[in-house]
């Protein structure tokens, strides 16, 4: 009974072990900040644009029709036409469904990475590469595709399968899937290789970081009901 109890819990649960992913965020805002001061300082610091202009000029020499098809269809599967109804249908089924836990870490991964991208895009104001072979918007650092994929793609494994081993062979699909979709982007030269790179970081650590936080609070909250429990009914045996 007790084994079936706490499957029962881990299925409504966010994360077994919050700890360890606040750990992992911890780990990748770390190297977020480094690549956001790089870019942040690239006047300075002239080889973080060689770099990018170096992967520019080598996504031009290697055009292939497959591939660009692919960065298209990607382009498309990254933007809000696809991700926004994603989104809503996700938390309309996680609220059918009472996991109010869950759908309040859904909710907070999808506004804080909305609010990050339209945040960094106007502070870095960062002109886009040349030539773009879809359509683009608005500044180029970082890059919101990457922001969005990554943390909506490691969003959906966390809010959707239950936590276990698993759903590991899943986060993996994921971070996959967010690099691929970062690549396109420069594939594409819709960004420079620092602005998908900030972008997936970014996304990811948004992700892992309010799953985390979401669980301690509800995890400090539970605790903080059983000892007043406790204290209760100590109360009442003692009249």
């Amino acid at each position: 009974m007790r084994a079936q109890a706490r499957a029962q819990v881990d299925r409504r649960s966010v994360l077994t072990n919050h700890r360890r992913a606040l750990a992992y965020a911890v780990g990748l805002l770390v190297a977020t900040i480094v690549v956001f001061l790089l870019v942040a300082f690239e006047s300075t610091l002239t080889w973080v644009q060689t770099v990018d202009d170096a992967v520019y000029r080598r996504a031009n020499e290697l055009r292939i029709g497959v591939a660009t098809v692919l960065a298209r269809l990607l382009n498309v599967l990254g933007g809000g036409w696809v991700l926004i109804p994603l989104r809503i249908a996700v938390a309309v089924w996680l609220m059918v469904r009472r996991r109010w836990r869950v759908l309040t870490a859904w909710l907070m991964i999808w506004f804080a990475s909305e609010v990050a991208i339209n945040l960094f895009k106007a502070w870095y104001e960062r002109p886009r590469p040349p030539g773009s072979l879809v359509a683009t918007r608005g500044f180029s650092f970082p890059s919101g595709h990457a922001v969005a994929t990554a943390a909506t793609a490691i969003g959906l494994v966390l809010v959707l399968l239950p936590p276990g081993h698993r759903r590991r062979h899943w986060e993996v699909y994921s971070v996959v899937f967010a690099f691929v979709m970062a690549l396109s982007r420069v594939y594409l030269n819709a960004h420079w290789l620092s602005d998908v790179v900030a972008g997936t970081l970014l996304g990811a650590t948004i992700a892992l970081a309010v799953a985390g936080l979401v669980t301690e609070v509800h995890d400090v909250v539970m605790k903080r009901r059983a000892r007043s429990n406790m204290s209760s009914v100590a109360i009442s045996v003692r009249r």
